[in-house]
């Protein structure tokens, strides 16, 4: 898309992505910028690319955007300008302050629109027309209600509206560790997390697939979308696990599964850790701990499935020209940037701030190799390619805000909570199978992060009404958040997978819901099992893990079904 802009906009485009570096970088490494500033020019610039990049396709249509640009910066830039008297006269707003708050939701909703699709965009008015028309809904979820305006002005400049959490984790965390990835990506990285699963076990069984599920889950914590990771990575994965023997669909169907392990794993997490620390106060650091051995545990299943499918049709790889040590002695390097992350953020400093090393770490071990050298230029490219992966979940900013802000206004989060559990006649196992209902549907239209913030906003309260503790309420949510990608009927990240694989869509998405079956029991193992997350003595925790990791096992080699084939083997009359 930043090619098929005029030179002038590329130019404007590259300014702002590298002005996000640096302002972010010196925020979380010397002084960090007052709330106002810390989350406006995130999501000002956010809105002015958005509006560059998603452009209309007409002439007269694209001075509309350049409108929408200026009033973009007219009504974040009030917000920054007038935070703390805005916040002053709060319930006594004038009238200038509710036009710029019904301007900037109403932008916010095309912003959506243009980036995110029209599912979304419905789900934002509807909540819109709640807020404005609750004392007309059915006395379950009625309310008050208020006037668009008031509405508008209580969405876009209260905590928990359009500049709330969601502004926030964007900010803090999520847009550098984005601009990590590329930078990570733009050094070599992401050559070097291929081929040393190449080497280490692409010539076992199945060995094309586990170098799929061991490179999606490296990567995919750093690329913070299925999505995105199933089109880097399997661009490369899907073709030569089909050259090994794997079926179209189910090398189509191994990587969207594969990808989603990089959601649960540390040391980012995608996008959704940063998120659950900032919902549950609790330091990341400690996130990472709780998260590390489920998602192991994801990918080991994944792993075993491939493993007993590879098994059942004889497929094997290739040997690769050089062996696991022999690239890792040459490569080790493009690890360090990882282990940097994790090591500063275990010792207490911030997600923020270990980023920002981490990509100064990028750059340093860039020039290891003449071929990747990160220089000015490569800096810009770098800048330009982590702001535009950013504005897929940055343009959902404005919908997120009214959908929070209108829940909170009209109290439907408690409402919701109380009807779960009266839905699931206070049974956990059925609470956590609405909250996937919920989860599932929302994902239908709502990327992976912003359907778990949404769920976690409402379903929590029920999971800690039923007695979970509040980490492992929330790691349920975010789990369940993940099942849209690989979940049919909608499964975009396996959509994508059969459209790299050339295969039928839909025996691709059933492929990829079977091989990601982890997803579905880690859920019951946080509600049901304390010591999964962590919660209990040392020696409960050790013996859940050994009993889960066995598990694990015996769940993968039954859901494969090759225990049908020896069963049908030694059931087999001998020939006489």
């Amino acid at each position: 898309m930043y090619k098929k802009l005029s030179r002038v906009e590329q130019i404007i485009f590259d300014f702002l992505s590298v002005a996000l570096v640096v302002f972010y970088s010196y925020s979380a490494v010397y002084q960090p910028a007052a709330t106002q500033y810390h989350r406006g020019i995130y999501v000002i610039i956010t809105y002015i690319l958005v509006f560059l990049v998603y452009r209309s396709k007409t002439l007269v249509f694209r001075i509309v955007d350049y409108a929408l640009i200026l009033l973009s910066i007219i009504s974040i830039g009030y917000w920054m300008m007038n935070f703390e008297v805005i916040n002053y006269r709060t319930g006594a707003e004038t009238e200038i302050d509710m036009l710029i708050a019904m301007i900037g939701v109403l932008i916010g909703i095309e912003l959506a629109r243009r980036v995110v699709g029209n599912i979304f965009v419905i789900m934002g008015c509807v909540l819109l027309l709640y807020g404005v028309y609750g004392d007309f809904m059915p006395d379950l979820i009625s309310h008050a209600g208020d006037t668009f305006p008031e509405l508008c002005t209580s969405i876009f400049y209260k905590s928990d509206g359009v500049f709330g959490i969601m502004a926030n984790v964007l900010a803090t965390y999520v847009i550098l560790f984005v601009l990590f990835g590329a930078f990570l990506e733009k050094c070599g990285g992401q050559k070097f997390f291929i081929d040393f699963p190449l080497a280490a076990v692409g010539h076992k069984i199945g060995g094309p697939g586990k170098v799929a599920v061991i490179a999606s889950g490296l990567f995919g914590s750093i690329s913070g979308s299925a999505i995105a990771n199933v089109v880097s990575t399997g661009t490369f994965t899907i073709p030569m696990m089909k050259k090994a023997g794997f079926r179209p669909h189910v090398a189509g169907g191994i990587e969207p599964a594969a990808s989603i392990s990089g959601m649960f794993m540390p040391p980012i997490m995608g996008a959704g850790g940063f998120i659950m620390a900032e919902l549950t106060g609790v330091p990341y650091s400690k996130i990472m701990l709780v998260a590390i051995f489920p998602a192991l545990m994801y990918v080991f299943s994944v792993f075993m499935m491939v493993h007993y499918e590879a098994k059942i049709h004889n497929i094997k790889g290739e040997k690769s020209k050089f062996g696991a040590m022999e690239i890792l002695k040459k490569e080790w390097y493009y690890v360090s940037p990882l282990v940097v992350i994790t090591i500063l953020m275990l010792y207490g400093f911030s997600p923020g701030y270990s980023a920002i090393v981490g990509l100064g770490t990028c750059i340093v071990i860039s020039w290891v190799n003449k071929d990747t050298r990160i220089g000015p230029k490569e800096f810009i490219e770098a800048s330009r390619a982590g702001t535009e992966s950013s504005l897929k979940i940055g343009a959902t900013v404005g919908v997120i805000g009214i959908i929070i802000g209108v829940l909170t206004f009209s109290g439907l989060i408690l409402t919701f909570a109380d009807i779960v559990i009266e839905l699931a006649a206070g049974k956990l196992w059925l609470t956590i199978l609405l909250i996937a209902l919920a989860s599932l549907v929302l994902g239908m239209g709502v990327p992976v992060t912003a359907a778990y913030l949404i769920t976690a906003v409402v379903a929590v309260p029920a999971l800690l009404h039923l007695g979970v503790n509040e980490l492992a309420a929330h790691m349920i949510v975010y789990w369940l958040s993940q099942d849209s990608n690989i979940t049919p009927p909608v499964c975009i990240a396996a959509f994508a997978g059969a459209t790299i694989a050339k295969a039928n869509m839909w025996k691709t998405a059933f492929t990829s819901f079977k091989f990601a079956k982890f997803l579905y029991l880690g859920p019951f193992l946080f509600g049901y099992v304390p010591a999964f997350s962590l919660d209990g003595s040392s020696s409960d925790i050790i013996k859940a893990f050994a009993m889960i990791f066995f598990g694990t096992w015996a769940y993968s080699f039954i859901l494969s079904g090759i225990w049908i084939k020896k069963l049908r083997a030694m059931t087999k009359p001998k020939a006489v």
